[in-house]
């Protein structure tokens, strides 16, 4: 674990399962998201807060 884990945030296997589906990625239409894995930990973050 780095220290930029928190214990709210989704792990690695569940995050290698979401990963293919979600938007923003090269080869994709649109624009390339910066860092799907931290928006997705912070969308968790407010639905549990």
């Amino acid at each position: 674990m780095d220290a930029s884990y928190h214990r709210h945030d989704i792990s690695g296997n569940v995050w290698a399962l979401l990963e293919p589906h979600l938007p923003g990625q090269r080869g994709q239409w649109g624009g390339i998201a910066q860092d799907n894995h931290q928006f997705i930990n912070a969308v968790f973050w407010v639905l549990r807060t």
